[in-house]
């Protein structure tokens, strides 16, 4: 759970204009994982030193339950536009331009990134006034304007609000050092299908297969008006395209074996970020491992579900199937659409099902007729109960299951049926296994937090980062 913070308005980084897209992902998470796996904690640490962060007091506000093992982010880009930024042209206020919530399950290692439109309208619950805001009352807005009322405190109140997620940490981007981060790779290849002549994003593009630099991705995400039906939607549509190519060069060979490469890209990242000041070296280092060996099919894009507005044709509202999302997604379930490589490894090596296991009862608990509940519920299951009962031979304080050898499959599966219980194998035991509920029983797994029928790409027309079939 992120710690407590206080959100006063910053100059300088804050200030400066903020980009988005797969930055976090491509260049943090996956930065992260090169490093983890080389060894060279110091060496990043002393990288890290360059990262801005600011304070965000998440004790204003009621926030959703966090969930051990996902790890959500707040990847923010702001149209602000200062600095070595304001070529770019003049936007006023602090509006992010590109939001999304990364959601990263350390358990599974894999990644899904919901896009949250600027256009999208909902309704934005109150924010105290803070220096350099004046605050705002509750009314219906665009999801992104919370952070001009209330800055980025704001912003991450409205986004839990909206959403339901719990939010660990926020990270922001700007658009020199998003250049940068693609120069210091030596650029990005994409397939063009048709010529852009963009001169709002400084963009002109042949048509075809073509590695873009720096200055021509970031015209290329940024391009609104000359792809596509010019619409917000469409833009972020290209974007996950354009994350899903970045993180396939980011761990390309010829990025992971080259120290100097790796240096550059690392010191665009840290330079070009600003983070809340609780997303340490640490808790980056978690997540690096996490993602470390992730394949790009568990690396999802999608747009939160969404359809036209009734009132305002350029203004969208969030569909019914937007809560089944953001439900799944702060649980940590699910949405490949099948299961995992090793949950099928597992399936193909264990053909046991509940009819094959018979099961001993034995509560440990001082809750009264346990045995005799957690019977009923096994055999409604298929399993075969040879009797219920008070343990004599062991009497362990966390729930277990006892098997003897050759039965690890069958005490596997019926561990699985419960939410907390481990596996012991002990000679003697023949056949049968023996589950003693022990002092922690905390009932039976509703497999919530790693199954959904909800499918990222098959239900609601997402995209993994894996290399998808081109018009070039």
């Amino acid at each position: 759970m992120a710690g407590k913070r206080s959100a006063p308005h910053t100059s300088g980084a804050l200030s400066a204009a903020r980009l988005s897209a797969g930055q976090w992902i491509a260049c943090v998470a996956t930065a992260l994982a090169i490093i983890a796996s080389l060894g060279g904690y110091g060496w990043y640490q002393g990288l890290v030193g360059n990262i801005t962060t600011a304070q965000v007091d998440t004790d204003e506000w009621d926030r959703p339950t966090s969930v051990e093992g996902v790890m959500n982010l707040l990847i923010i880009g702001s149209d602000v536009r200062s600095g070595e930024n304001a070529e770019y042209g003049e936007a006023e206020g602090e509006r992010p331009d590109t939001m999304l919530i990364a959601s990263v399950n350390v358990d599974n290692g894999a990644a899904t990134l919901v896009n949250l439109p600027r256009d999208l309208m909902v309704d934005l619950p109150a924010c105290e006034a803070v220096e350099g805001y004046e605050g705002m009352s509750p009314h219906q807005g665009m999801i992104n304007s919370a952070m001009t009322f209330g800055g980025v405190g704001c912003q991450w109140n409205a986004v839990e609000q909206v959403t339901g997620v719990h939010l660990d940490h926020f990270v922001m981007m700007d658009f020199t050092g998003f250049k940068d981060m693609v120069d210091a790779i030596g650029g990005v290849e994409m397939c063009i299908p048709e010529p852009v002549d963009d001169p709002k994003a400084h963009l002109v593009l042949d048509a075809g297969l073509q590695t873009l630099d720096g200055e021509d991705s970031l015209g290329f995400v940024r391009s609104r008006y000359s792809q596509g039906d010019g619409s917000d939607l469409s833009r972020i549509d290209r974007q996950q395209e354009f994350m899903g190519a970045m993180l396939r060069e980011v761990l390309s060979s010829e990025v992971m074996t080259s120290p100097v490469t790796i240096t550059n890209f690392l010191g665009a990242v840290t330079d070009s970020i600003t983070t809340d000041d609780d997303l340490t070296i640490d808790t980056m280092a978690d997540i690096a491992i996490s993602m470390r060996e992730v394949d790009l099919d568990r690396v999802q894009f999608v747009t939160v579900p969404n359809g036209a507005h009734p009132d305002d044709e350029n203004r969208i509202i969030m569909s019914d199937a937007a809560p089944a999302l953001f439900e799944a997604i702060n649980s940590g379930a699910d949405l490949s659409g099948g299961e995992d490589e090793e949950k099928g490894d597992e399936a193909e090596e264990s053909s046991v099902e509940p009819s094959d296991v018979s099961v001993e009862i034995l509560n440990n608990t001082t809750l009264e007729g346990l045995a005799l509940e957690i019977q009923a519920v096994l055999a409604g299951e298929g399993y075969v109960v040879t009797g219920v009962g008070n343990p004599e031979l062991r009497a362990p304080e966390l729930t277990t299951v006892y098997h003897g050898p050759g039965d690890e499959a069958a005490a596997e599966l019926l561990a699985g049926e419960l939410s907390n219980a481990q596996t012991e194998e002990v000679e003697g035991l023949e056949q049968t296994l023996e589950l003693v509920a022990g002092s922690d029983w905390n009932g039976f797994d509703n497999g919530s937090s790693s199954e959904s029928e909800l499918s990222v790409t098959d239900d609601l027309g997402g995209k993994t980062a894996e290399k998808q079939e081109s018009a070039c």
